[in-house]
């Protein structure tokens, strides 16, 4: 068991629904779920199927668009969603809502080298078939946003726009370690991300996961990605029954101007933890003891360098 885990024993389901617990609605845990569904006489009831539980309009949001390498590179793939993509900043810029781009920016000349290089292999750049989607093509020209959803001068300046190197959106890292883009979010209170752009079955899914795992409700705009490959509705069918909710461009626009209402920031999703739990759930105590001892150890050791 890792150090700062807890070592209180974990109770059974029946006992931990005995008494009321933090952050639980206690009476909605005993209705069936409308989100789940099983197959009778299937083993185990399996193939068993999840959904998300929640709508856009089922609370007061604090929403932002992500768009994943929506950049001229990837223009050919692109070309059928880029009006859906406008209509997505359009309709974010009107409400004053963040609108975050990104592109995929590995270069054959970097010099990284990682898990990702290793999957896609060392072949396939014979300059007359280029055919290893690792690295970008176009160089810098390929870099920039596609022209018709590109960012604007004010929010360039205000670092709205970064380049990737990694499938995941949150996966680039400030200095101090923290996610640029989890602090970006985190500054304007965002707890719903939307997502478009390419490819879907790469950094869109990877993306989906990650805003999962930051705190984050999840939207995929079904209509609004895309990609090279023949996985795109794959990808769609794993993330609407895993980590989002996968809506068309219309759903989203609609709610926007007819739906939309600006939450609270921090009541639903909390900043003091990296899965964005709420910031009212307290440490266990054994974690709190071992914080605590180790506080008092760095303490004493900085006290011995002193006196010695």
């Amino acid at each position: 068991m890792a150090y700062f885990q807890s070592k209180t024993p974990a109770i059974t389901i029946q006992e931990a629904l005995s008494k009321p617990r933090l952050n639980r609605d206690m009476a909605l845990a005993q209705e069936a779920m409308p989100n789940f569904s099983k197959t009778p006489g299937g083993p185990n009831d399996c193939p068993l199927t999840f959904r998300a539980s929640w709508d856009l309009k089922s609370r007061p949001r604090r929403i932002a668009l992500l768009l994943d390498d929506a950049q001229e590179e990837y223009r050919p793939y692109a070309a059928h969603i880029i009006s859906n993509m406008a209509s997505l900043v359009s309709v974010f810029r009107a409400k004053g809502c963040p609108i975050v781009w990104t592109s995929w920016s590995r270069q054959f000349d970097d010099g990284i080298y990682n898990a990702m290089d290793r999957w896609y292999g060392p072949r396939g750049w014979r300059t007359n078939n280029l055919e290893n989607a690792c690295y970008i093509f176009e160089g810098e020209a390929g870099l920039q946003p596609l022209k018709e959803i590109a960012p604007t001068a004010q929010e360039l300046a205000d670092g709205w726009f970064y380049h990737s190197k990694m499938l995941d959106m949150f996966w680039v890292f400030e200095p101090d370690g923290k996610s640029y883009l989890d602090e970006k979010l985190k500054a304007e209170g965002v707890d719903t991300i939307v997502i478009a752009g390419l490819w879907t079955d790469e950094c869109i899914i990877a993306t989906a996961y990650a805003g999962l795992s930051r705190g984050y409700d999840v939207v995929v705009v079904s209509d609004g990605v895309a990609t090279a490959t023949a996985h795109h509705e794959t990808a769609l069918t794993v993330m609407n029954a895993t980590c989002g909710k996968v809506l068309k461009t219309a759903d989203v626009v609609t709610y926007l101007q007819k739906d939309f209402v600006k939450g609270e920031a921090g009541k639903y999703k909390g900043i003091n933890h990296p899965d964005g739990r709420k910031d009212n759930v307290p440490p266990p105590p054994d974690v709190q003891r071992a914080a605590l001892l180790k506080q008092l150890l760095l303490v004493g050791g900085a006290v011995a360098v002193v006196c010695g």
